[in-house]
């Protein structure tokens, strides 16, 4: 019996090896018998015991929407050898140390289930000549070095009169996605798409189909952008979720060049790389403010910052780090150590100022003590150098992590709110040519800075509060995931506003959800259009916020979550052109609001299940992160975003006006 026993967990483990990739191979040859055991590896639970692996050590954070942390479907979208990537050498390494190879190799293959083949690439190849390239539509995240994410009229084709015509025109559905937040970019009649599994597609951008494709290590996080080198060559310019670097050839989607752009070890780039004269400005951001939710953690040493990037070849140029190293401060109430200072991250796109030879960026909080005055800040920074031009700091003393969602040992004393300055920093003129930069704060706050302060403290011109997400001047009577989240836009002199304001049981909170407009040279409001549920969820159906809730194991099938999503608000960024702004919700809805007035002239809901025109069934979900792109008289979304229990989906829509392409 021993002898058997001995066999089957030899073949048990050669199993793993091979499933879980070339990470999990052996240093010695491979035996006979664990030749067998691969050709019938299929006959083997691996995925079962995966799971059970996956229960006991990751389900804590990814089964509980508290913690930021991806939920156990949005993971399951990635390849065995991705997974493994991001076990060995990624952002999950940390929590994954103490597990074995073989462990993590189960994980790896309970994620990655059978991941279909993509024989559907082949099948959907674009069989007409070559790609047009004679005009740039969409270039980059920000829809121009301002972050004003404002396309003109001539470009757009999509105005008031005609935009209660738009119609879908073709679907494509992404196997094994579960997020779409990589913005794409379009030149001529192509549109450059990057997606959770790490593959780069180049689509025509009036039928679907592929013209080419590749794939590099990791899925793809930021928006792809479109760079022109000083020499005239074109790159395709983006990071993946391993903090790295990609420049692609747009015509062949051949790498040029890669580099890592980590600052520390749980390093991630969360917003959009920006690109002035031969150079790259990365914003990094750190995943450690989700971490930092698990009791093993020793919170907390990391943060955010900026990494230029050489454009020709991803040589460093300089780095600004938003702390100092984190040293030893104490322990927490566990007992544990516990270090800062820390966080500062730099979530969203830096905005070019060549004028000034400046970037400005928006930082987040403090993870823990001490608290820093590089947080809840816009910081301006020398192009060449990195180095501080002036700061302005929003709101001090904001020290949070997700252990304050579950009262976590990791939770800083006196914690704050959670206020981010998430939205991209705009640039903009008033019309006696006077410069505003503009920055929007989870708070709900939007503030205008004059970009030439008399100090290095900056200067307040105005500030103008949206949404309710904060409450009083106690940070502890706060909500977190509300207010002004990933992008503002600008249409002439009105500041188009998104805020998200989740439904949450706090004292004195009025959510708020909704589109404002306002006035670039006072702030004041001149419209603000609610959005709302429009439709009953049962209290038993709303998310399960908090370990204690989550632990009951009560989940929302997605067919109720299409009828009726807990989630409505205004996360993502804003698209606007002359007449219109375009603004999607958490609940899968896309909208065109009038610049105006703010009246609805065209609303359609992505939150259904859809057939390909790839022949592959998909669905969309929350739209969130990237914004919408509009070009010629068409309309491209990205609908599906599973972070925080929302809507997972996979697919990308494409809507026309009439005529537009034909």
């Amino acid at each position: 019996m021993k002898k058997l026993l001995a066999t089957i967990a030899l073949l048990l483990l050669a199993c793993v090896l091979l499933a879980g990739g070339w990470l999990l191979l052996a240093d010695a040859p491979m035996k006979t018998l664990e030749s067998l055991a691969i050709r019938h590896a299929d006959k083997l639970p691996l995925a079962y015991l995966g799971e059970k692996v996956f229960d006991k050590h990751c389900a804590s954070c990814h089964d509980n929407p508290a913690t930021h942390a991806p939920s156990r479907e949005a993971l399951s979208g990635f390849s065995k050898e991705t997974v493994m990537v991001a076990l060995e050498f990624g952002k999950m390494q940390p929590m994954a140390a103490h597990l074995s190879k073989q462990e993590r190799g189960l994980i790896a293959i309970y994620l990655a289930g059978s991941a279909p083949a993509d024989e559907w690439i082949a099948e959907h190849m674009c069989t007409a000549g070559a790609a047009d390239t004679s005009t740039e539509y969409v270039t980059n995240w920000g829809l121009g070095g301002d972050n004003s994410r404002f396309v003109p009229a001539d470009l757009a084709g999509v105005t008031r009169d005609n935009v209660a015509d738009l119609e879908l025109a073709w679907t494509l559905a992404f196997p094994k996605v579960t997020d779409m937040r990589s913005q794409p970019a379009i030149i001529g009649d192509t549109l450059y798409f990057g997606d959770k599994t790490g593959k780069v597609y180049a689509i025509d951008r009036r039928s679907g189909c592929i013209r080419k494709h590749t794939e590099v290590l990791s899925g793809i996080r930021s928006a792809i952008t479109v760079t022109t080198l000083n020499n005239g060559r074109k790159l395709l310019i983006f990071a993946d979720s391993m903090a790295s670097i990609y420049a692609l050839d747009p015509d062949s989607l051949e790498t040029v060049w890669q580099q890592a752009a980590r600052i520390y070890e749980t390093s991630v780039i969360t917003g959009s790389i920006s690109y002035h004269d031969d150079r790259l400005f990365v914003p990094v951001s750190s995943y450690e403010v989700a971490v930092s939710g698990s009791p093993s953690h020793i919170c907390c040493k990391s943060h955010g910052g900026v990494v230029a990037l050489d454009a020709r070849n991803g040589e460093r140029l300089w780095e600004w780090h938003g702390t100092a190293d984190a040293t030893l401060q104490g322990k927490n109430a566990d007992g544990m150590e516990l270090y800062g200072p820390s966080g500062v991250s730099v979530w969203s796109t830096p905005a070019i100022d060549a004028k000034r030879n400046r970037i400005y960026i928006g930082t987040g909080e403090n993870l823990s003590h001490p608290a820093t005055d590089t947080s809840d800040a816009v910081v301006a920074l020398d192009m060449d150098s990195g180095k501080v031009a002036w700061q302005f700091q929003a709101l001090a003393d904001d020290v949070w992590n997700a252990a304050c969602l579950n009262e976590g040992a990791n939770c800083p004393a006196n914690a704050g709110g959670d206020f981010d300055i998430g939205a991209s920093i705009i640039i903009a003129t008033t019309p006696d040519g006077q410069q505003l930069l503009l920055a929007g704060q989870k708070s709900g706050d939007v503030f205008a800075l004059d970009p030439d302060p008399s100090n290095r403290n900056g200067q307040l011109l105005w500030q103008r509060r949206v949404s309710n997400a904060a409450i009083g001047p106690d940070l502890e009577k706060t909500t977190t995931n509300g207010g002004i989240h990933w992008g503002m836009a600008l249409s002439g002199q009105r500041l188009i506003v998104a805020a998200s304001d989740p439904e949450r049981q706090r004292p004195g909170y009025d959510p708020k959800p909704g589109l404002h407009a306002l006035n670039l040279v006072d702030g004041e409001i001149l419209w603000q259009r609610g959005v709302e549920r429009g439709c009953h969820i049962p209290e038993e159906n709303k998310p399960m916020i908090g370990l204690q809730n989550m632990r009951a194991g009560k989940k929302v099938e997605l067919e109720e979550q299409y009828r009726c999503s807990f989630y409505y608000g205004l996360s993502a960024a804003i698209t606007a052109t002359d007449e219109l702004a375009f603004s999607a919700g958490l609940d899968g809805k896309i909208r065109a609001f009038d610049i105006a007035s703010g009246e609805i002239l065209w609303q359609d809901d992505t939150a259904k299940p859809f057939t390909g025109v790839n022949g592959i069934s998909g669905h969309g979900g929350a739209i969130d992160v990237s914004g919408q792109v509009v070009a010629d008289g068409w309309l491209y979304v990205q609908s599906g975003y599973s972070m925080f229990g929302q809507l997972p989906g996979n697919v990308l829509l494409a809507y026309k006006v009439p005529g537009a392409g034909d």
